[in-house]
C-alpha cells in the first residue's frame, strides 16, 4: 500500500502541492505546514512555501471579494450561505474595532477554526480596511500562524534538532 507522501510525490511536485494546499480556503497554511512535515520537508522550507502560498490570494480576495460576495449573495443557490458567512465573519470584527490592524493580525495568526488569511481578507473587505493596512497585518498573521503550526507539527525541541 502506498503512503500518502508517495502518492503526492508521484503525481505532483511536492513544493507545488504545498503551495496549492496553502492557497485553499479553510485548509490554508495550517494544512500546508502539516503536509510539509508529512512529506519530510525541512521545517523552514515548508514554512516559506506555505507562507507564500497563503499570501497569494489575499490581495485578490480583498480587491474582488466584495463583488463576488455581492453577486453570489443575490443568487438563490448561494444567497443564504453568503449571508450566514458574512454574518459569521463580521461577528468576529470586535477585535479589529478594538485593536485595528493588530487585531486583524491576531485574528489571522491564532490558528483556530474560522480564522486565517481568507477569513481575515473577507473581514478586511467587509470592514472597508485599506489594502495597505490589511495586507501587512494579514501577512504578519500568516507568519505567526505558520510559526505556531510549525512548532506544533515538529515540536519545540524538534525544530532545534532539525536545524
Amino acid at each position: 500500500m502506498q503512503s500518502f507522501s508517495d502518492i503526492i510525490s508521484g503525481y505532483f511536485d511536492p513544493e507545488l502541492a504545498l503551495l496549492v494546499v496553502s492557497m485553499v480556503p479553510f485548509i490554508e497554511l495550517r494544512g500546508g505546514v502539516v503536509l510539509g512535515a508529512a512529506l519530510g520537508f525541512h521545517w523552514l522550507e515548508a514554512l516559506v512555501i506555505c507562507i507564500i502560498g497563503n499570501v497569494i490570494p489575499v490581495p485578490f480576495v480583498i480587491l474582488f471579494g466584495r463583488w463576488i460576495l455581492e453577486y453570489l449573495g443575490h443568487t438563490s443557490l448561494f444567497g443564504g450561505v453568503v449571508r450566514r458567512y458574512k454574518a459569521k465573519v463580521l461577528s468576529k470584527s470586535d477585535v479589529i474595532h478594538k485593536y485595528g490592524p493588530w487585531g486583524l493580525m491576531l485574528f489571522v495568526g491564532i490558528p483556530l477554526p474560522g480564522t486565517g488569511a481568507w477569513s481575515g481578507s473577507v473581514l478586511a473587505l467587509l470592514m472597508d480596511l485599506r489594502l495597505k493596512e490589511a495586507v501587512p497585518a494579514i501577512l504578519l498573521g500568516i507568519v505567526m500562524a505558520g510559526v505556531i503550526m510549525t512548532l506544533g507539527s515538529h515540536g519545540l525541541l524538534g525544530i532545534f534538532q532539525l536545524m
